[in-house]
């Protein structure tokens, strides 16, 4: 599809909340193609909507396990702590402490639209956890207990 340019600290949209996706059509579809694309193209584990300027609430990650792609995800069960470093594409050479739920249970739609839910831990929590906090316009910066030097990371 397209890979498009990610948005950085300082872009308004990425301390917007996004807006809620009324209903899955073919914008949709192409929104989640062109996420994933663009998520790929900047080896990253996830990307949500508002990276590339679009204030819609869609996510992809993939934490190795493949792709998973959500529309209007939200996190409806937690448990645990974990912490450790992140990073954002949307704030290159910036890395943080962050402390996050170490499993998550998140419900959203699947580009079906049907309703998926989706238990995990590990990595695949930490990004689901940090992909739906940049549909509240809240980024890792704004939970980091302490920012690691980009050599140390």
């Amino acid at each position: 599809m397209a890979v498009y340019r990610i948005v950085e600290l300082g872009d308004q949209v990425l301390r917007e909340k996004a807006r809620p996706v009324p209903e899955i059509n073919k914008n949709i579809l192409k929104l989640l193609d062109n996420l994933a694309d663009t998520m790929y193209a900047a080896k990253g584990v996830g990307l949500a909507a508002p990276q590339i300027g679009i204030s819609k609430r869609v996510i992809v990650v993939d934490a190795g396990e493949g792709l998973l792609e959500l529309v209007n995800p939200e996190i409806i069960g937690s448990r645990g702590e974990d912490i450790a470093v992140e990073g954002c594409l949307s704030i290159p050479g910036v890395a943080g402490e962050v402390k996050r739920a170490e499993q998550v249970e998140v419900k959203g739609l699947d580009r079906a639209g049907k309703v998926v839910k989706v238990r995990a831990n590990g990595l695949l929590a930490r990004a689901l956890q940090h992909e739906i906090d940049h549909l509240d316009g809240i980024l890792f910066i704004d939970k980091a207990i302490r920012f690691i030097d980009s050599k140390e990371s």
